[in-house]
């Protein structure tokens, strides 16, 4: 008999206090494109566990001349699936555990990296 399969969803939501941030997330196996997410919006998507294991998804943030990278989900590490962007860097929640806590900060991109 087949197991049910389970869904989770990750959210990324745009806290910052004026600024459109972009949300680009992937995988191994799957490319999600870069979202432009407004103040108070939130980017999601589901996706099942890898049939073997293993599932990690990771997003690249960017707002103005700063850049973010973070490990959205990780199937064997503790991950949230609620993460809030905010001015000073990215904070996470568990959806079992109702602590939210800081994962990354921004880093400051000099001008001839942004379009790299």
């Amino acid at each position: 008999m087949a197991r049910p399969s389970v869904q989770h969803t990750v959210h990324v939501t745009n806290k910052l206090r004026d600024r459109i941030l972009i949300v680009h997330c992937q995988s191994k196996d799957d490319y999600l494109k870069a979202h432009a997410v407004p103040v108070g919006e939130s980017f999601r998507w589901s996706f099942e566990l890898n049939a073997f294991g293993g599932t990690l998804f990771w997003c690249k943030l960017a707002v103005q001349d700063k850049r973010l990278v973070f490990t959205a989900f990780d199937h064997y590490g503790h991950s949230a699936v609620y993460w809030y962007v905010r001015d000073d860097g990215v904070y996470g929640k568990d959806k079992l555990i109702n602590d939210v806590f800081f994962k990354a900060a921004w880093r400051r991109v000099w001008p001839r990296q942004l379009t790299s």
